[in-house]
């Protein structure tokens, strides 16, 4: 009888031990997999160091680092593949941390068609080039390869939609006299205009002599600015003319006034954008707006939505209120404002 119960006793410990088992299998094998699967990596090539155009890819070009199996695509090398990629030619220039794909290299010597820069612009896309100073590229702080953004001001105004000019326009007074005939009546015309001293303007009732007045502006109409981010993270190609000869092997040959020029202020940049984007920055600039650029990180590939700047939008934005009209003020007059004179300013000297 004690056997009995014993051995019940046993089978119960062993079914109990074997749930146990069971569910602990369930729990944590499916959490093991699936951080077997997430640390599962591959070691992929990129350019150590820059590697110009048509050079030959050899080891010490090379590096690899690791990033997960799932992301490994089918034109990147592995390691285990450097037979592959050693001794290949780049097709352009790889600038260096550049994940290396089977398009970037070619078994034959690079057939270079056009300018040898024409290679960096990504398919799809143009480089165009846009008039720049100092101020609109943040100081000369960006250059080639620089991530930039481009913002854009222009200035707006009202016209005549039939006549397409600058409103206010001008009046006129028609006058005509009859000349009655046998036949049939005619009418003599005539236009007399005051040119810009008929400037058309509008009827306001004075509150307090409630008489009528016609009121013409005192001034020709002001343009209302607006300005606005039109392109994010673009990438620049090259700040300044392109090299139009083969620079001097010399490094200590002096360089000629235009080049001593285009280093110390270059005036234009070229940047890489859509081809419709292209055609805006062409309509931009032949209709004189003001385009400037900020840099952006090279690794901070966001997109921020951002509102037009205005005069409304500013005044909201920072809290501005327009001063109240008063019956005193301070002196003297100011009716431009200009920075301060300090003594360590530097005075241009006069021509």
């Amino acid at each position: 009888m004690r056997r009995g119960r014993l051995l019940i006793f046993v089978v119960l410990i062993l079914v109990v031990g074997l749930g146990v088992v069971f569910v602990a299998l369930n729990l944590f094998a499916p959490a093991t997999q699936q951080q077997a699967t997430q640390t599962a990596v591959t070691e992929i090539y990129y350019a150590a160091q820059n590697i110009p155009q048509g050079a030959e890819i050899t080891e010490d070009l090379l590096g690899k680092f690791a990033i997960p199996s799932a992301n490994v695509a089918e034109v990147m090398f592995t390691a285990g593949e450097e037979a592959n990629l050693v001794g290949q030619t780049a097709r352009f220039t790889l600038e260096q941390g550049v994940v290396i794909t089977s398009s970037m290299v070619g078994s034959k010597p690079v057939e270079i068609s056009g300018p040898a820069w024409a290679v960096q612009i990504p398919t799809g896309m143009v480089a165009v080039t846009i008039p720049t100073n100092r101020l609109a590229t943040a100081g000369y702080g960006i250059n080639d390869g620089a991530h930039i953004n481009v913002n854009a001001c222009m200035l707006f105004i009202d016209i005549d939609p039939s006549y397409q000019t600058i409103l206010p326009n001008h009046t006129s007074a028609v006058t005509g006299t009859w000349f009655p005939q046998e036949a049939a009546p005619v009418l003599s015309t005539s236009v007399i205009s005051g040119g810009d001293l008929s400037t058309q303007g509008r009827v306001e009732l004075d509150p307090t002599l409630q008489q009528p007045f016609y009121v013409i502006p005192s001034e020709a109409q002001r343009p209302r600015m607006v300005c606005q981010i039109i392109l994010q993270d673009k990438v620049v190609m090259k700040l300044g003319n392109f090299t139009l000869a083969a620079p001097s092997a010399d490094p200590n040959a002096t360089p000629s006034p235009a080049q001593a020029q285009e280093q110390a202020a270059p005036d234009i940049i070229t940047i890489m954008v859509d081809p419709q984007d292209s055609i805006y920055l062409n309509y931009l600039i032949y209709n004189g707006a003001l385009i400037t650029m900020t840099l952006r990180n090279p690794s901070d590939t966001s997109r921020i939505e951002t509102q037009a700047a205005t005069l409304t939008n500013l005044l909201t934005k920072y809290g501005i209120s327009p001063p109240a009209k008063l019956n005193f003020t301070t002196g003297p007059r100011v009716d431009i404002l200009t920075p301060p004179v300090l003594p360590n300013d530097t005075v241009p000297a006069e021509p």
